[in-house]
């Protein structure tokens, strides 16, 4: 599956400029690709203003963002791997969103029919990963239990 970084990141964007706000956004400077004014780095990172006023030809695609910049009367072109993007937030009251790592997703098999085709949820506790096998309705041990449809038990 792709990243749904860049997606979200586009969805803010408006979403901030939609409602009147200034879109800020922080990035890991070290990350390989980034190309940032290096002198305003701090702790490994940089926040820039990215709202129309500040930054030329700003294009937010899927692989990164770029756009042109000023930076101490000097121009530049800043480029930030979507990877890099950290956050994206709005200056006037915070709100916005932090990303966090995003597990690495398999691209489908070709071979796969939609049926067959298991989701690889990282993080998540499924039926299959937890308690599932647990139940007195499975069968012996080594053997894989029988499909249920799946519920929720209140546990007081």
């Amino acid at each position: 599956m792709l990243s749904s970084r860049p997606y979200l990141a586009r969805g803010l964007y408006e979403w901030l400029l939609d409602n009147e706000q200034t879109p800020y956004i922080v990035v890991d400077a070290e990350q390989p690709g980034v190309s940032v004014p290096r002198q305003f780095v701090q702790n490994g990172q940089i926040v820039l203003n990215v709202g129309p006023t500040a930054v030329r030809d700003l294009h937010i695609e899927n692989d990164a963002i770029r756009f042109h910049a000023r930076f101490g009367g000097q121009p530049m072109q800043v480029v930030v791997p979507m990877p890099a993007l950290v956050a994206i937030y709005a200056k006037e009251n915070g709100v916005g969103m932090v990303f966090g790592h995003e597990p690495a997703m398999p691209m489908p098999q070709g071979e796969e029919s939609a049926t067959d085709a298991k989701p690889e949820l990282s993080g998540i506790d499924t039926p299959e990963r937890e308690g599932e096998g647990s139940t007195s309705e499975s069968g012996p041990a080594g053997k894989k239990p029988s499909r249920k449809r799946p519920s929720l038990r209140v546990i007081k």
